[in-house]
């Protein structure tokens, strides 16, 4: 009878302890979600690379074109063409609007995890004006809701501006991303 009980609470404490572990995946197929007052949209490719954005996106994933419309990927790549200025301060402050933006419980999925930021400018204004985000579905990034990435969209969008080169104004739009590592410890906020 010992022997019984014994095995019926092991049996429950691990039941109740994988309850508690697993975690819901916001993004593993391709969906929509409509949110308050806004609408984002997953990708979701057999390669399984997730790409979550705003559905009012425009030019991500979109070919880098020049403002009369001829291709500016090869003048980037073959010509050392570079469509920004150099500012640790723009990057820095994206890291941390980023780092901030997870609560503890995110943090404690995601701490440690690279997650790829995308973002679009505006070539004459140097304004952020798409945000996206790229990660697997299989990723601890695949459990933070759509609300956190929104957060993060609009602080990129209002505390975050690049200096664009004469290059770069000739450009219809700039692409800029980074790969971020999320801070285990707690962001000050």
């Amino acid at each position: 009878m010992k022997t019984k009980r014994t095995l019926f609470l092991t049996a429950l404490l691990l039941f109740v302890s994988h309850a508690f572990m697993a975690q819901t995946y916001y993004y593993n197929e391709t969906k929509t979600f409509y949110e308050n007052g806004y609408t984002y949209r997953c990708d979701t490719p057999p390669s399984a690379l997730v790409t979550l954005g705003n559905i009012e996106n425009k030019y991500t994933n979109t070919p880098l074109v020049f403002k009369d419309g001829s291709d500016a990927n090869g003048a980037m790549v073959f010509h050392g063409m570079r469509p920004l200025e150099n500012d640790d301060w723009t990057y820095q402050t994206g890291v941390s609007i980023v780092d901030k933006a997870f609560s503890a419980e995110e943090r404690k999925r995601v701490g440690g995890k690279k997650i790829d930021v995308g973002m679009i400018i505006d070539s004459s204004t140097g304004k952020v004006i798409e945000v996206s985000f790229n990660f697997f579905y299989t990723d601890p990034f695949a459990t933070i809701p759509v609300s956190t990435y929104r957060k993060i969209e609009l602080e990129l969008k209002e505390k975050v501006w690049f200096t664009p080169t004469a290059d770069g104004k000739r450009m219809k739009f700039i692409m800029n991303s980074w790969r971020q590592e999320v801070s285990r410890l707690p962001a000050d906020k």
